[in-house]
């Protein structure tokens, strides 16, 4: 039996509200007057991301490629993460077809940086920004967003094995 070509991949993070600033999402500083926690950047948006591809991948979760034990980590950039994810994605012989992610807060507004957004993670993981969904949603003031302590992000992922995109290309098929 062959193994199924596509993985699905769905990722969840969560980091506080504190003093320390920029506030980060999807690789795009946000103009707020509180940023995240975190042992990274804390882009909770990237992370969530990352882990839905690393999910897909059957490699555990992000902390477990990228300990917050790590001193080398200590406020490393998420997007150089997502970077590092995508190689992964494609050394394990696998291509992202698609993604969609929302975060979860009350405040501020992403609308006018989605697409900025979108870009950035695009362009970290090699492919079209219309691969990459962005939208933002709120709790109705219910739970730790609603109270505004912090940002959640999820995200689910399509992914796809190289070689039978290659195949299809060539116009083989696999027996």
């Amino acid at each position: 039996m062959t193994a199924n070509p596509m993985r699905v991949g769905i990722g969840y993070d969560v980091h506080a509200f504190g003093e320390r600033r920029p506030l980060l999402l999807g690789g795009v500083e946000i103009p707020y007057e509180r940023g995240l926690v975190g042992h990274s950047d804390a882009d909770v948006l990237a992370h969530a991301l990352m882990d839905a591809i690393v999910g897909g991948l059957r490699e555990g979760d992000i902390g477990r490629l990228f300990p917050d034990t790590d001193p080398a980590l200590a406020g490393i950039s998420s997007v150089e993460l997502l970077r590092q994810v995508g190689v992964l994605m494609r050394a394990r012989g696998f291509e992202l077809i698609d993604a969609d992610t929302v975060v979860v807060l009350e405040r501020p507004k992403l609308a006018p940086y989605r697409d900025r957004m979108r870009a950035v993670m695009a362009e970290a993981l090699g492919v079209e920004m219309e691969q990459i969904g962005v939208k933002a949603t709120t709790t109705e003031r219910l739970g730790f967003t609603g109270r505004e302590e912090g940002v959640a992000a999820y995200a689910v992922v399509l992914l796809e094995r190289a070689s039978v995109e290659q195949e299809a290309a060539s116009g083989q098929t696999a027996e």
